[in-house]
C-alpha cells in the first residue's frame, strides 16, 4: 500500500479523506503506537488531504445507508466514505477493504485474491 500511496503523492489526483477516517486513524495510532506516532500523522499524512467535513446531511445519510445494508461487518465510518466518493463523483479508494470494491469502487492495490 505504500507504493500506491506514494504513486498517489508524485500525481495530480485528490488525495481525499473525511474527518471520520481521521478520528479512526488517530485512536488507533495513539492506541498502539503513542503519541509521537499521532503527531506525525497530524504534520504528515493529513496536511497533504483535502478533508470532507461530515455534517448533519451527510452523517444521516451514511447512518442510513448503515441501517438499510443490514451488515455488521461494514461500518459507519465505511458508509461516510461511500457516500462522499459518490458525492464527489470519486472511483478509486487507496483500501484493503473489499467493502469498497463491492460498493463498485476501484481500489488501489487493487485487492488481494
Amino acid at each position: 500500500m505504500a507504493g500506491a500511496f506514494e504513486t498517489l503523492l508524485d500525481g495530480d489526483e485528490l488525495l481525499l479523506s473525511h474527518n471520520y477516517v481521521l478520528v479512526e486513524t488517530t485512536a488507533l495510532a495513539q492506541r498502539r503506537l503513542g503519541l509521537e506516532a499521532v503527531r506525525a500523522l497530524r504534520d504528515g499524512l493529513f496536511g497533504v488531504l483535502t478533508i470532507e467535513w461530515v455534517d448533519a446531511g451527510l452523517h444521516a445519510a451514511a447512518s442510513a445507508a448503515l441501517v438499510a445494508a443490514g451488515r455488521r461487518s461494514v461500518s459507519l465510518v465505511d458508509h461516510v466514505s461511500f457516500e462522499v466518493m459518490r458525492r464527489r463523483a470519486v472511483h478509486r479508494a487507496l483500501a484493503v477493504d473489499r467493502h469498497f470494491e463491492q460498493q463498485g469502487f476501484e481500489l488501489l492495490p487493487r485487492a488481494r485474491e
